[in-house]
């Protein structure tokens, strides 16, 4: 048995060993990492794109004085340049994204519509397609970093006229035209700043005036303003940098 008068020391050795215990250094969980920042598409941006134009309609017509012009050549071609926006996103994260975005494209598939007719060499007078831009609203669904949009608004282009357009009378489209375009879209953030984009657009300049084929016997060949066809499609690759 533990005699009384050893009741003080055991008392003062416990009360040692709690103190002790007390000074130990204490295991206290890390705190958590901060939560990184939600992403939103708000923002301007600028960027280049790249793709392919074409246009629809047949490889064929018929002229109402001569018959059957053959065209020749494909009616596509390679389509280039850059564009510039705005993006305001209504919720962080995911949710709706509204914006505006303009852009300036050259061409390479709006040449003249030449051909044959019969084996007699065809040429087209009326101005070819070397450029066009479009004014367009965005509006999109953002997924975190994808964003799914359609888009559309104005349309303009231009060109170049034709060396035979001098030398006969006719009744040609101006080399300026409007039009509207429609389309829409896929983009993905690679990083707060860089986004990826493919978009497909479809757009009309609107139709020109046609005149009367003529034949020239001198050459042989004929010339005239042939089919107007006013809408083309393009699909295209764009790489954005937002501010």
């Amino acid at each position: 048995m533990i005699r009384r008068s050893m009741l003080p020391a055991l008392a003062g050795i416990l009360l040692a060993s709690g103190a002790g215990a007390a000074d130990l250094p204490q295991r206290v969980a890390p705190p958590l990492p901060p939560a990184p920042p939600v992403f939103t598409w708000t923002g301007f941006y600028v960027g280049a794109n790249a793709g392919y134009g074409f246009r629809g309609g047949a490889s064929s017509y018929t002229d109402a004085t001569y018959g059957t012009v053959t065209e020749s050549g494909g009616k596509g071609g390679f389509v280039g340049g850059g564009q510039i926006g705005y993006n305001y996103q209504l919720t962080p994260g995911s949710g709706w994204v509204i914006g505006a975005e303009a852009d300036f494209q050259g061409t390479g598939f709006g040449r003249r519509g030449d051909g044959t007719i019969g084996t007699t060499p065809y040429y087209g007078v009326s101005p070819s397609l070397d450029w066009f831009g479009t004014v367009r609203g965005r509006l999109g669904y953002a997924f975190d970093r994808w964003l799914v949009y359609g888009t559309g608004g104005f349309a303009y282009g231009g060109g170049s006229r034709s060396p035979y357009a001098a030398s006969y009378t006719y009744t040609l489209p101006d080399t300026a035209r409007i039009g509207y375009a429609l389309g829409g879209g896929v983009e993905y953030a690679l990083t707060d700043h860089i986004s990826v984009k493919i978009e497909g657009l479809y757009v009309d300049l609107g139709r020109g005036g046609t005149g009367t084929t003529v034949y020239d016997a001198t050459v042989p060949a004929y010339y005239g303003t042939g089919r107007s066809e006013s809408g083309f499609g393009v699909v295209r690759g764009g790489l954005n940098y937002k501010f």
